[in-house]
């Protein structure tokens, strides 16, 4: 009984060691997603396209070409985005809906994806299909990334809530992060 237990306690050492990487990988994946969450969505929303659709009935702009959308620090672009508004006395944004090689950027950090939703009423902003996440040199990539504004946690997961394995690497989520390098070395 004792020598079992004896050689049970590496394998315990082991899924612990593991256990705590699988953690700290984690959360170096975390602190990257969250990073650009850290946003007023409540600043001013300025925009420029090759063209622009007002349609005042559907209460929503249309914008398409090169568009373009800034607030503070934080950038959208794609190919065509719809926002939606109401109009109850002043303009207020609801929601804006971009299609086509989507890139939102802040500072040194990078979000793409094939689709993306800014949901200002939320403020959460969720992209989907072959999400890729920069910061730096770390990366994360997966099927979907929920950012949300309020709480600044970001998540990704391995599907983009299509069809089974839509994204990337088949379901799952992988990335790299950087290891900061010893000051000194001993031989």
């Amino acid at each position: 009984m004792i020598q079992t237990i004896r050689q049970a306690r590496p394998l315990r050492r082991a899924a612990i060691g593991f256990a705590v990487s699988a953690a700290l990988i984690a959360g170096a994946q975390h602190l990257a997603a969250q990073a650009i969450a850290s946003h007023n969505s409540n600043a001013p929303v300025n925009y420029a396209a090759d063209r622009i659709e007002l349609q005042d009935k559907q209460k929503r702009v249309v914008l398409s070409g090169n568009v373009d959308i800034t607030q503070e620090a934080l950038r959208m672009r794609a190919a065509r985005t719809t926002v939606a508004y109401t109009d109850t006395g002043d303009l207020k944004i609801q929601r804006i809906d971009a299609t086509g090689g989507v890139v939102v950027t802040r500072n040194d950090e990078r979000a793409s994806g094939d689709v993306a939703v800014y949901d200002f009423n939320r403020k959460i902003i969720t992209m989907v299909g072959n999400v890729a996440l920069r910061r730096g040199t770390d990366t994360l990539n997966g099927g979907r990334l929920v950012i949300d504004l309020n709480t600044g946690i970001s998540s990704v997961d391995g599907h983009s809530g299509g069809a089974s394995g839509a994204g990337t690497g088949g379901g799952r989520v992988s990335g790299s992060f950087s290891v900061p390098k010893s000051g000194t070395s001993k031989p």
